[in-house]
């Protein structure tokens, strides 16, 4: 096997990581509304609708840089679909566990199912040799502006609004289409490739900063700590929000207090 095989990108996960925590405060403020703990409108209000576009678009930049390194490092098809298996599986659950939570509004189409379908379209993409290097860049931007220069009733069903050439919003908890989303994930992956070949210490970093080779403790560090969440975003992802609920749950019965 060969060095590059063997690297790994330190600074790949520590982004993806900066994504899991800011996700995660942004989901206990949810909480904290959900619970009326605070006065904050998550769906209208742009300071929180911003926050969700900025933190959903990193993740997906750092999806489609995560195929970049796949293929460039040999991922074979096997390996491939256990990861997607497991990101399909997670998204099956969120649906389940949404419906319990929220039965009117339960995430049927949210980030893991659009990133279900999307991995599926990059990878595909990430071998293409006519769909590589500059040309995914206006294949992304294409992506982007789609959606607001084509809308059709056909898509505003629960069963083709995955699409995302929708005229209006569906009422669920999260949302997460097809268009214009795979835009970015195009981009992080056109950008990673161009990075992996011309600067990638860019995304390794120095080996000192790699904590596997300095002990547990390393991992106490922030940055260490970043890239270990890194390492583990869909584990994370999962039991970050039943954590926060339940604890504010027992908070909430501690405290005498009614549960929404």
């Amino acid at each position: 096997m060969s060095e590059r095989t063997n690297l790994r990108y330190a600074r790949l996960d520590r982004l993806r990581g900066l994504a899991l925590v800011w996700m995660a405060i942004f989901h206990f403020c949810f909480d904290l509304s959900h619970f009326q703990l605070i006065n904050a409108n998550f769906y209208v209000d742009s300071f929180w609708t911003t926050q969700r576009t900025c933190i959903l678009s990193l993740f997906l930049l750092c999806a489609g840089a995560g195929q970049a390194v796949a293929t460039a490092q040999g991922q074979t098809w096997a390996r491939f679909w256990r990861r997607w298996a497991q990101v399909a599986g997670c998204a099956l659950l969120v649906t389940v566990g949404s419906m319990q939570m929220f039965p009117d509004t339960f995430i049927y189409f949210g980030v893991l199912h659009g990133m279900a379908v999307m991995l599926l379209l990059v990878r595909v993409t990430a071998h293409f040799k006519l769909l590589q290097g500059r040309w995914l860049w206006p294949v992304g931007a294409v992506a982007l502006a789609l959606p607001q220069l084509v809308q059709n009733p056909f898509f505003d069903t629960r069963l083709t609004n995955w699409v995302g050439l929708i005229t209006h919003k569906p009422f669920t908890e999260d949302y997460v289409p097809l268009l214009p989303w795979i835009g970015v994930m195009l981009w992080g992956l056109a950008a990673t490739q161009w990075i992996i070949e011309n600067r990638s210490t860019w995304l390794t970093g120095a080996p000192s900063n790699n904590p596997d080779a300095r002990g547990m403790f390393a991992y106490l560090q922030p940055l260490a700590l970043l890239s270990l969440l890194g390492r583990w975003s869909l584990t994370f992802y999962m039991v970050h929000q039943p954590i926060l609920i339940g604890a504010l749950s027992a908070w909430m019965m501690w405290q005498g207090r009614p549960l929404p």
